[in-house]
């Protein structure tokens, strides 16, 4: 005799046909169960992914938009390029005010008593003053030299040109052969000096700051054009 097989261990079974379709709802009840926990548990997963990519967006949204406020930033406030200028003439005679001498170019040691106030050039030490911004007075016997170079020498009177003022007028000075210093005793608030050269400025503003510094900026008709603007005497107050 053929012995029957073995029922499945999980499957319950009965002789009494309304107990098996019970036990037979009761099994699709427990697959339909485990099946929505399974939805469930998907839906739960794939909203947690969402969520995910949303807060990496908009990390990296921040991000983007800190870097772009950045680089708009550097270029906003950037300090300005200096004026680029090329070697004047010398020649400032189409500029209205400008005064011209003629004064000696001779080595000296000590103090020198100049013609002009500020001087425009005469007898100076041996030394050059370094060019560049000073907010102190510098000796005039080394700035004569730097003249002597081809610089232009740029004072004020530091109680009338100051803040704002002060930044409009650097704000206009090319990076190299200039002296921007404050002297005591001047007749107006700005006076542009260069070799044998002047001009006397009441602000900032005057479109004649950069005709003068175009004829007399490292003027060829200075005795030494060319010559270093650095590499000498660092008075007290470089900046």
């Amino acid at each position: 005799m053929t012995p029957t097989p073995p029922r499945p261990a999980d499957k319950k079974t009965s002789g009494n046909p309304a107990t098996q379709a019970q036990i037979n709802q009761t099994v699709k009840q427990q697959r339909e169960q485990k099946r929505q926990e399974k939805l469930v548990e998907y839906q739960k997963q794939l909203a947690k992914r969402r969520r995910g990519k949303v807060v990496w967006w908009t990390v990296g949204s921040v991000v983007a938009v800190g870097v772009i406020a950045a680089i708009i930033a550097s270029i906003v406030f950037a300090p300005a390029q200096a004026p680029t200028l090329q070697p004047g003439d010398g020649d400032g005679s189409s500029i209205q005010g400008v005064e011209t001498f003629e004064n000696t170019a001779n080595h000296v040691e000590g103090s020198v008593d100049y013609a002009q106030s500020p001087p425009t050039g005469g007898d100076h030490n041996a030394i050059w003053l370094n060019c560049g911004i000073y907010d102190q007075p510098v000796p005039n016997e080394n700035a004569v030299h730097s003249l002597e170079h081809g610089a232009v020498w740029i004072t004020y009177d530091a109680e009338q040109v100051a803040g704002a003022e002060l930044d409009a007028l650097k704000a206009q000075l090319p990076s190299s052969y200039i002296v921007l210093s404050p002297y005591e005793g001047l007749d107006s608030p700005i006076v542009m000096s260069a070799w044998n050269a002047q001009l006397k400025l009441d602000s900032a503003d005057d479109a004649r700051v950069s005709e003068f510094l175009s004829a007399y900026w490292r003027s060829q008709n200075a005795p030494e054009p060319n010559a270093s603007c650095s590499g000498a005497l660092n008075a007290p107050g470089k900046q």
